[in-house]
């Protein structure tokens, strides 16, 4: 069964002790729109995919964090969300995974709760892994009449 949050409203994310980020609803039209991102789009076919999921996910993130708490520069000042700052945080290893693990995940969390039907594109049957043995030579029979 697939779960319905039809809330739509942001949430705060505690992605470490002290930093905290208030992200947008992760919807289809977001992740559209992340895949989308020209700097995805300029990857190389001979990219890694470590530089795939690193640019998916500040893709997502830059389209997804509307503010924060506890980042700042080197001075100390808190810095306004910016995509140049964004990149910047998930640069960081231990953001890098709590962002994927608490917001990006979710999203592909959908994938464990759908049905765990076999597929059926043409018939009730036609996905379905077979399961019995072949049978056996027929057993032989009386002699009939």
């Amino acid at each position: 069964m697939i779960r319905l949050n039809l809330s739509n409203r942001p949430e705060w994310l505690e992605l470490l002790p002290g930093l905290r980020i208030f992200v947008a609803p992760l919807t289809t039209a977001l992740m559209v729109s992340a895949r989308a991102d020209p700097l995805i789009d300029n990857l190389s076919e001979a990219s890694s995919q470590e530089d795939m999921a690193l640019a998916m996910a500040k893709a997502v993130a830059r389209r997804a964090v509307l503010e924060w708490e506890g980042v700042g520069d080197d001075d100390g000042n808190l810095v306004p969300v910016s995509p140049a700052g964004i990149d910047a945080l998930l640069d960081i290893w231990p953001v890098f995974e709590a962002f994927q693990a608490q917001y990006v995940a979710r999203g592909l969390m959908l994938d464990q709760e759908k049905n765990a039907s076999a597929p059926s594109p043409t018939g009730p049957s036609a996905g379905a892994t077979a399961t019995a043995r072949p049978a056996q030579a027929p057993a032989p029979t009386a002699p009939q009449d």
